[in-house]
C-alpha cells in the first residue's frame, strides 16, 4: 500500500490516543501567540528554533517548561485546546487520555480548581462541536519532588472532577525514581483513581520494575527499555499491562535509540507485548498520530493486520467503560472494511 492510500485508510479509521501532553499539542503559531501576549513582544525566528532544539530528555523537559510559561492566564489555556481539536480533528481520534500537568502553573500563582473547571470547558464544548471523547491524567509529576506531587494528588480528590480519571508520573525518571512516589501513588489507588507512569523512557529495566511493583502503575508510558530484559519481556507479555509506546518521541531523546528502524516496539510487539501507539508531544516532535503509524507500516514492517490491532489496543488499554470499548472496536471494524470496499485496489 502506498502513503495515500495508507493515509487515507488510517484518516476514515477512528483511533484513540491514551498518551498526550496537553501543551505539547500547540501549534507554532499558537506558541507565538502566547509567547507575544506573556512577554510583550514577538518571538524571533531564533527564538523559535532554540525553542524547539534539544537532543535529550532532560533538554525537552526544559523546553515542555518554557512553553508551558507563556501561558500567562487560565484563559490562555483555551487556545491550547482550539489546538487540541484540530489535531484531534486531522487524525480522527475519537477517544483522548490527556496529560494535564499542573506544577508549573501553581508555582506560578495559578488556581488548580479554575483551570480544571476552564479544561472541562474546553472538553465539553469539543465533544459537543466534534463527538470526540477526552479524560484527563493530572501528572503530579517527579521533577518538584513528592511533596509537590502529593500536594497535586491532593488538589485533584478535592477536586473530585468526573473528568479526570487518575494520575500519572512524568518527568525526568534519572531525577525522580518511582520508589520516591510510591506513597502518592498508594493514596490515589485508595482513593480509587486509575495510576499510570512513565518509565523505561532513558533508565534502565529497573525503573519499569518499579513503576509496576511500588506503584501499582496500570500502564507503562514509553517501557521501551524492557526490551533489553529478557524476563521482564516474559512478565509483561504474560501480565499484559500495556505499553504507551510514543516511537518519534523516543528517537528525538536519544537514550535509547536514535533511528525509527531501531525501535523496539516491534521486539516488544513479537513477543507478544500489549502495545499501544501514541505521539507523546506532536508539536514538539513534528509528529502526528497517523505518521506514527505509518512509520510502524514503512519502516518496521509492521502489516496492515498489526496496524489494526495496535489501533484496537488503543481503545482496549484506555480507562473507559467495556460497553464503550465494545462500540469503538465495532467502529474500527466498520471503518477499516468500508474502506477497503471503496478502495478494491488497495492491497497489502
Amino acid at each position: 500500500m502506498n502513503k495515500k492510500q495508507f493515509y487515507s485508510l488510517l484518516k476514515a479509521v477512528p483511533k484513540a490516543e491514551i498518551h498526550l501532553h496537553s501543551e505539547a499539542v500547540m501549534s507554532r503559531k499558537t506558541i507565538k501567540k502566547l509567547y507575544k501576549v506573556s512577554q510583550g513582544k514577538a518571538m524571533t525566528s531564533e527564538e523559535l528554533k532554540e525553542l524547539f532544539d534539544y537532543n535529550d530528555l532532560n533538554g525537552f523537559i526544559a523546553s515542555f517548561l518554557k512553553v508551558q510559561s507563556y501561558i500567562s492566564s487560565v484563559d490562555a489555556l483555551k487556545i491550547v485546546f482550539d489546538d487540541i481539536q484540530t489535531y484531534l480533528d486531522d487524525n480522527n481520534i475519537v477517544y483522548t487520555e490527556l496529560f494535564f500537568a499542573p506544577s508549573s502553573f501553581i508555582k506560578r500563582g495559578f488556581d488548580f480548581h479554575e483551570m480544571i473547571q476552564s479544561i472541562t470547558q474546553s472538553i465539553k464544548e469539543i465533544q459537543k462541536n466534534t463527538n470526540r471523547t477526552m479524560r484527563l491524567l493530572v501528572d503530579v509529576s517527579r521533577t518538584f519532588g513528592e511533596e509537590n506531587a502529593m500536594n497535586n494528588l491532593n488538589l485533584t480528590l478535592k477536586e473530585n472532577n468526573p473528568y479526570i480519571l487518575g494520575i500519572g508520573l512524568g518527568g525526568a525518571e534519572s531525577k525522580g525514581p518511582a520508589k520516591d512516589f510510591e506513597r502518592v501513588f498508594a493514596k490515589a489507588r485508595k482513593a480509587g483513581l486509575h495510576v499510570v507512569a512513565h518509565a523505561g523512557e532513558d533508565v534502565e529495566s529497573w525503573s519499569i520494575k518499579d513503576a509496576l511493583h511500588l506503584l501499582k502503575a496500570e500502564r507503562i508510558g514509553h517501557g521501551i527499555t524492557a526490551a533489553q530484559d529478557a524476563e521482564l519481556v516474559k512478565e509483561m507479555a504474560k501480565t499484559q499491562v500495556p505499553f504507551e509506546i510514543c516511537p518519534t518521541s523516543n528517537t528525538f531523546t536519544k537514550k535509547i535509540v536514535s533511528r525509527i528502524e531501531d525501535h523496539p516496539i516491534r521486539a516488544l510487539y513479537d513477543a507478544g507485548c500489549f502495545v499501544t501507539v501514541n505521539t507523546d508531544d506532536p508539536a514538539f516532535f513534528g509528529v502526528s498520530l497517523i505518521d506514527e503509524y505509518w512509520n510502524l507500516y514503512s519502516k518496521l514492517n509492521f502489516t496492515l493486520d498489526e496496524i489494526k490491532t495496535i489501533i484496537l489496543n488503543g481503545f482496549k488499554a484506555s480507562f473507559i467503560s467495556d460497553s464503550a470499548k465494545k462500540k469503538y472496536t465495532s467502529a474500527v471494524n466498520k471503518a477499516w472494511k468500508e474502506w477497503f470496499a471503496a478502495n478494491p485496489d488497495a492491497k497489502e
